[in-house]
């Protein structure tokens, strides 16, 4: 319940935090898994974007990490170091930059050398159960950072969200290629997660990783 003012009520923001807790958790061990398995699939069959796709998983599990201990800090009514977090944002920044580096660094050497990637069912399969799973955990933490008016739980749900925006870029590229054998659609793929990366790394540095309408 709210108070007359309308704003959450003290009991209200304990029950909206550790939900929001929850879905940070539930977020931490779902992209370290599909991190392991796209990471392992794009390197069997040779595909970039799936890699990056992976590694990307890796750096939003680091992003969720970070909110979950800012969240228990609040619960446990601690105060948070916000130096170690503006520092740990600085890691996550730095290693977007490194995640585009490698994915165009990848997708060039591909094209000059007219290397070709294999087919990977395996890598399909994840991608679409990201397209189900990432939007509905991305509007349920947009619904909880709003209702708490908390940049902190909108910014989780930002990196969902853009998690969202890979997972259909790259379906795009590896399925595409599927249907039609076109190479340079992998590293196109890749060069898309790239300029996400950048646009990521650069807010994540500056601390503005937040989540709006654009």
């Amino acid at each position: 319940m709210t108070n007359i003012s309308g704003a959450p009520t003290d009991a209200e923001i304990t029950r909206l935090t550790r939900k929001a807790l929850r879905l940070a958790r539930f977020t931490i061990a779902y992209n370290v898994a599909e991190g392991v398995i796209a990471v392992t699939a794009g390197l069997v069959a040779g595909l970039i974007s799936v890699i990056g796709f992976g590694f990307d998983s890796a750096i939003e599990s680091l992003t969720a990490i970070l909110v979950a201990l800012r969240l228990s800090a609040r619960l446990r009514h601690g105060v948070a170091d916000e130096r170690k977090e503006r520092q740990t944002l600085r890691l996550v920044a730095i290693s977007f930059f490194i995640l585009a580096a490698y994915v165009t660094m990848e997708g060039i050497r591909n094209i000059t050398t007219g290397e070709r990637p294999h087919s990977s069912p395996l890598a399909l399969i994840l991608l679409v159960a990201s397209l189900i799973v990432m939007p509905v955990l991305a509007a349920a933490k947009k619904r909880i950072g709003l209702a708490l008016h908390d940049n902190l739980v909108l910014a989780d749900a930002a990196q969902t969200k853009i998690c969202v925006l890979l997972s259909i870029s790259t379906l795009l590229g590896v399925g595409l290629f599927e249907l039609t054998g076109a190479a340079w659609l992998d590293p196109a793929a890749g060069f898309v997660i790239a300029a996400f990366a950048i646009h990521e790394g650069r807010e994540a540095w500056h601390g503005e990783l937040v989540c709006d309408d654009d």
